[in-house]
């Protein structure tokens, strides 16, 4: 699972230590995944593990049982949950029953699930600010995707926001891997009509007969900017690294003339191919990535606020 290391401009525990929190992140997912796993397996561990809980109550919650945890939110009897609105009533709904998993790849998904909640938490928040996220981004279909889908060795910052002489400057989805760094746009339409792909301000979606074709605005330009800014930040520090340019659909054909200039055009028919070889990368994290990682976080946006009490992490 990648790691989000800034959700636009969020306060982010990876900018608070670059160094730290992705190594942290895969050293700790590797050892609660084993012990997820093996609880799932042995019952019998349960029970070992209250004890533990118990005898380690006073450490961090990252070395307490996760599969207790989550086995108590699949097991537990049907409760009334109390929601309080401002200036409302107290609403009150039936929690659902859930189902512990029955396989394999069940488990992984719920793990999965479990991991993506936890780098919500560590992209919204540090010790002492939190930043208030907005929960459309806890439902983000691409976003989920991405983090769930490529290796922990990638680092992904969605839509980060960077200061730009005094200015908010909004960028494309960047992948920070051991090799190089990917600007990612995605253009994905609900419909499977093609894309015509061209040099002008617009591309055209084709249209059925007799109908007005659509355009949408040409993804090149946000990419070209988004790596101008990305280029200059990595100057100023003196950091060579490849940088790549990637115009991306899952869902749609893009037809083109000639290929954009030092860009990848990848559509639905080579998407399959292009994520393939993303998820086949498994170096390590390197000092030069990190470095990466640190400059465009120091030049990105992030607003927050103060915790109103001391949160134990």
């Amino acid at each position: 699972m990648a790691q989000l290391i800034k959700l636009q401009d969020y306060i982010s525990r990876y900018e608070w230590d670059t160094y730290r929190y992705p190594t942290q992140y895969i050293r700790q997912k590797k050892d609660q995944w084993e012990r997820f796993y093996s609880e799932w397996r042995n019952p019998s561990l349960q029970e070992e593990s209250e004890e533990k809980e118990q005898a380690e109550a006073g450490e961090e919650k990252e070395k307490n049982s996760l599969f207790q945890k989550w086995r108590q939110r699949f097991i537990k009897s049907p409760v009334i949950v109390e929601e309080l609105t401002p200036d409302e009533e107290v609403v009150k709904r039936q929690k659902p029953l859930l189902k512990l998993p029955d396989t394999e790849e069940e488990l992984k998904q719920v793990f999965l699930d479990r991991l993506l909640e936890i780098q919500m938490k560590w992209a919204s928040s540090t010790v002492s600010q939190v930043s208030v996220v907005d929960s459309s981004y806890f439902k983000d279909p691409l976003l989920r995707f991405l983090l769930q889908r490529l290796p922990d060795t990638y680092l992904v910052m969605y839509r980060p926001i960077f200061e730009v002489k005094q200015a908010a400057v909004e960028t494309d989805i960047i992948l920070i891997t051991p090799i190089g760094v990917e600007i990612l746009s995605f253009v994905e339409l609900e419909t499977d009509e093609v894309i015509m792909a061209g040099d002008e301000r617009t591309w055209t979606i084709t249209a059925q007969k007799n109908e007005v074709p659509n355009r949408i605005i040409n993804p090149l330009l946000s990419l070209k900017r988004s790596e101008k800014w990305i280029k200059r930040f990595l100057k100023e520090e003196r950091i060579d690294i490849p940088i790549k340019k990637t115009v991306i659909s899952r869902t749609n054909r893009i037809l083109y003339a000639t290929s954009p200039y030092q860009t990848e055009i990848i559509d639905h028919l080579t998407f399959p191919e292009w994520f393939k070889e993303k998820r086949s990368v498994h170096l390590p994290l390197k000092k030069r990535q990190l470095n990466v990682a640190e400059s465009l976080l120091r030049n990105s946006l992030s607003y927050s606020f103060p915790r109103p009490e001391w949160e134990e992490e």
